[in-house]
């Protein structure tokens, strides 16, 4: 399956989880917290692998280094939000117009990645490094979500490290996978 597949098939299993945490009723908190479980379960490994895969090669390349880029600033906006949406469900704030930023957010980023990336990235790879990406994608999710946190965070902010510090910036990562 090409990368490209692949991703779409993640934004379309995302886009149904949140329009269900957007349509629950404010005092569903039971399956508000799944919700946000499964969310967060699907986000993550899809960011952290999409970035190490995609985004990483996209941005060697000079045609396509400034739309790679973009999509890391969204990646960090979007997990922002899930992460404010966590905390605001654990002290019973006001959630639902942090899922509708959160859905909002997602969607464009979505629409974005689904045209503008897409036709970036489809005139810089060939079909065959597009099926290797989607490969590793999907390999490397199952890993990502295995990991706690902590792991999650660095691997992001290795993946907006330049090329040549990256492997140094990973190296110093002494927290246990929790």
């Amino acid at each position: 399956m090409q990368i490209y597949e692949a991703l779409k098939k993640d934004h379309e299993k995302v886009k149904i989880l949140l329009t269900q945490l957007v349509g629950l009723d404010e005092n569903a908190d039971a399956a508000r917290e799944n919700l946000l479980n499964q969310i967060r379960d699907e986000l993550i490994p899809h960011a952290r692998a999409e970035e190490s895969v995609f985004y990483n090669s996209m941005r060697t390349m000079d045609l396509s280094r400034q739309v790679a880029m973009h999509g890391y600033k969204e990646h960090v906006e979007v997990e922002g939000l899930l992460r404010m949406l966590q905390i605001r469900d654990k002290i019973d704030m006001d959630w639902k117009d942090q899922a509708r930023k959160l859905q909002q957010a997602v969607e464009h980023h979505i629409l974005e990645e689904e045209t503008t990336v897409f036709n970036v990235a489809k005139s810089v790879f060939t079909e065959q490094e597009a099926e290797m990406m989607g490969d590793s994608f999907e390999r490397l999710k199952p890993e990502i979500r295995e990991q706690g946190i902590l792991k999650n965070t660095w691997d992001m902010v290795a993946n907006l490290m330049p090329p040549r510090f990256k492997t140094t910036f990973q190296g110093l990562n002494k927290h246990p996978r929790h």
